[in-house]
């Protein structure tokens, strides 16, 4: 069992929070170079609540999936104990179940007080927050009475010094482990100077630690520059963004590794963990800069999958054998689970091969309608659907229930819906029931259907009510199943 000990955030070089660049292959890549903490992108709670926590085994990592399949966040156990997770909200109960769901895979939690971007302070979230002291703290006290885990904030200045301290006390009330400040206002960009006295006025107002962040264009070239930031700031710890976005090995004491070298351990993070081709090629394009006119940048800019950009830096090799490894553990994992599905299977569940393919069925009618048809008709109690959902491919498999005997189909599905329809297919055809396929002739539900529409039809014409009578109505709606669906 791991040990989680606190993140501490004194003394420390930490990787800042940058969108399209804080993805995992860039995080961990600047710990292997020398950062002690490193920050994911800001990840919006309302699209982090509609993911679902995957553990995904060809990867080894932990993938927070969208209902669309696109992986949100993802981590994995070498940063579990240095990783911050910074989330954009304007909502203590939506950041609150945030946390929540992935306290058990990070070292921290931020809330984005510094975003000055539109997408970010439309939704009063960002730099929005600092003109809404009550939201803040709001925020933060209950992110710090509901986790374990550390939580921080990260915000800009403002317009005087005198406020930006009185709010920095009142944020630092809350109970925080600490705050990073970016020593500029709201509406200034990387080319004004970052204001290192207001950062040093924070520093010596409050007692939690103080991380210094904005020094990439005035102070930090190379490692050594880091202390200087930290001591003009008086700060606790220093967090880099740009200069660590150019190049990551700027947290290298030993000092910075070549561009060349830097991109290939890049890209070779980003195949490893399979990072999205679009992500990889911006993060590569920061880092080449006013290389991005020779004929290695033009190459990059064109190139349209990770394969591509493998080419480019001349590592078509390790693409393919990477791949070719994922491949041989994908096929041993699934054969494993197949071989623990057979030893777990209930002997006396019925099974077949099948699949439910609606291009075969009149529109409107299922083989889950006709098995509870069948069923009341025969006075058996309903059908019971019991789906499983197995975490390496996130595919789902049903069994049902019908008069004591257990049906299912031996194929995964890509659905919950598509199981069950499946597993009512297996319990009719094994019961040598019509399933209502169009091949099998007339169809009586749709009849039966037809007679009940032409009776509302006949029920409007008379002034009656419109409901439809419940129990006929149950007739032709498919019972609904439970809706959690547990991983097997």
């Amino acid at each position: 069992m791991t040990v989680s000990t606190p993140l501490c955030f004194r003394g420390k070089n930490i990787l800042a929070p940058m969108v399209r660049v804080g993805t995992l292959p860039m995080r961990l890549l600047a710990l292997d170079y020398g950062a002690d903490i490193v920050y994911c992108e800001e990840l919006i709670d309302i699209k982090m609540l509609q993911c679902k926590r995957v553990i995904n085994e060809v990867l080894e990592t932990v993938d927070f999936v969208a209902p669309n399949e696109r992986v949100v966040f993802r981590t994995c156990e070498r940063e579990r104990q240095c990783v911050v997770f910074q989330m954009g909200s304007a909502d203590a109960e939506r950041a609150l179940a945030v946390a929540k769901l992935v306290e058990s895979d990070v070292a921290g939690i931020d809330i984005n007080m510094g975003c000055p971007k539109e997408y970010s302070t439309k939704a009063s979230m960002g730099a929005a927050l600092l003109s809404d002291p009550d939201k803040i703290e709001s925020i933060l006290t209950t992110l710090v009475k509901g986790i374990c885990k550390p939580v921080t904030c990260k915000i800009r200045i403002l317009p005087s010094v005198e406020d930006t301290v009185n709010l920095v006390k009142r944020i630092e009330k809350t109970g925080i482990a600490a705050i990073a400040v970016h020593g500029r206002k709201k509406e200034e960009r990387p080319q004004h100077p970052v204001h290192c006295d207001v950062i040093k006025a924070i520093s010596e107002a409050v007692s939690i630690p103080v991380i210094a962040n904005g020094g990439s264009h005035d102070f930090i070239k190379e490692y050594w520059d880091i202390e200087t930031f930290q001591k003009a700031t008086a700060a606790s710890s220093v967090m880099i963004a740009r200069a660590a976005m150019w190049n990551p090995s700027i947290f290298r004491k030993e000092g910075p590794f070549p561009l060349k070298e830097v991109m290939q351990d890049y890209i070779k993070y980003a195949v490893r963990y399979d990072n999205h081709y679009t992500n990889t090629k911006y993060c590569l394009c920061q880092m080449l800069r006013e290389q991005l006119e020779t004929t290695q940048g033009k190459k990059l800019h064109a190139a349209q999958s990770t394969q591509e950009i493998c080419e480019v830096f001349e590592m078509a090799d390790f693409y393919e054998e990477t791949i070719a490894l994922f491949e041989a553990k994908k096929t041993s994992l699934e054969t494993k689970t197949q071989d623990e599905d057979d030893q777990m299977e209930d002997p006396d569940v019925i099974k077949m091969a099948v699949r439910f393919d609606k291009r075969e069925y009149p529109p409107q009618i299922t083989p889950k309608m006709y098995l509870l048809e069948w069923c009341r008709k025969e006075k058996h109690p309903q059908p019971v659907y019991e789906t499983v959902q197995r975490p390496l491919d996130r595919l789902f498999c049903s069994v049902v229930t019908v008069a004591d005997q257990k049906y299912r189909s031996t194929l995964w599905d890509k659905s919950k819906k598509l199981a069950e329809q499946a597993a009512a297919i297996v319990c009719l055809r094994t019961l040598g029931v019509p399933e209502g396929k169009l091949c099998e002739g007339e169809n009586h539900l749709i009849n039966k259907r037809k007679r009940e529409d032409q009776e509302c039809l006949n029920n409007r014409d008379h002034g009656k009510d419109l409901a439809e009578p419940s129990h006929k109505k149950a007739n032709f709606t498919e019972e609904t199943s439970d809706m959690n669906v547990p991983e097997m």
